[in-house]
């Protein structure tokens, strides 16, 4: 069936009920109700299960189930479900599925990954999704959704996606960076965490990492900097993770050789008071030492 401008309402809603009636394939309702948040490339996998159809006849489709109010375009390629007689503009759309679809190798982190592992210490409105691919920043319902590429350091040995789980939201899989990659991550970036405090009150709720796995992911990033702040940070709280010396002895091997500042940005900075750590090779500020966020300027 080919759906041309003049083709019948009656005749689009008859082809939607009718499209998947072949052996064990579900209808399109279905699909809908199924994916919550689908991409383009999953309606025309869906569609061809019966065979090929045309361009026309899935846009066709989009732009119809669009208009009535069923889906709900989010942006080129990228859709969302809404239930029959629930409003388009106001169905809560699961924002974490969202960014996890906003490409085929989105993977959620940073921040994202410590909110959807429930382990953020504040809610925020930003969703941070590692990819590769360029992405513009989107905002969606007072949500900002922003893109960061994998580290070219992963790149470089084809390991984006170590350390990154696959787990269920909504019924269907999205990725996210494990706890061990996140905590490394947000050490390596602590700007795409919420800061320091954010970080630290995130991370103490977390009384379990395999300390293998964080090692690993750290000499991937081949950061040495930031593997004296992953170290600096176990030792700190060595005793809730039962860490010995052996374990932290590993991170050691790696650090600078030169003293190092914690907080890059505030290198030289008359602001706060810095304490050398000799452990590590960090200049550290005395507000993390101390835990005083309040001085934090």
């Amino acid at each position: 069936m080919d759906l041309t401008p003049r083709t019948t309402t009656r005749n689009i809603i008859a082809y939607s009920d009718k499209i998947c009636q072949k052996g064990t394939i579900v209808k399109l309702f279905d699909f809908f109700a199924q994916h919550p948040v689908f991409t383009y490339e999953e309606f025309t996998s869906f569609l061809d299960t019966d065979g090929p159809g045309s361009v026309r006849t899935r846009d066709s489709l989009l732009a119809y189930h669009t208009r009535t109010g069923r889906i709900l375009r989010i942006k080129r390629g990228l859709y969302a479900s809404i239930p029959f007689g629930a409003s388009p503009d106001t169905f809560p759309v699961d924002m974490f599925l969202l960014a996890g679809r906003m490409s085929d190798d989105a993977v959620l982190a940073y921040h994202t990954a410590l909110d959807f592992y429930g382990k953020a210490h504040s809610v925020r409105e930003v969703f941070l999704f590692l990819t590769s691919k360029a992405i513009r920043p989107l905002s969606f319902r007072g949500c900002q959704f922003r893109a960061i590429r994998f580290p070219q350091a992963l790149v470089d040995n084809d390991e984006e996606f170590f350390s990154v789980d696959t787990a269920e939201r909504v019924g269907l899989p999205v990725r996210v960076t494990s706890l061990e990659r996140t905590l490394v991550d947000i050490l390596d970036r602590p700007d795409l965490a919420g800061g320091w405090e954010e970080i630290w009150r995130s991370l103490e709720t977390i009384a379990f990492f395999d300390v293998n796995e964080i090692l690993h992911y750290a000499l991937l990033l081949g950061n040495k900097t930031t593997i004296a702040k992953v170290g600096f940070y176990l030792e700190n709280r060595r005793e809730e993770l039962m860490l010995d010396d052996d374990s932290l002895e590993r991170f050691r091997e790696h650090c600078p050789r030169q003293p190092t500042y914690m907080v890059r940005h505030d290198r030289g900075s008359k602001t706060h008071k810095y304490r050398f750590v000799e452990n590590w090779n960090l200049l550290v500020p005395e507000y993390i030492l101390h835990q005083s966020w309040g001085e934090v300027a």
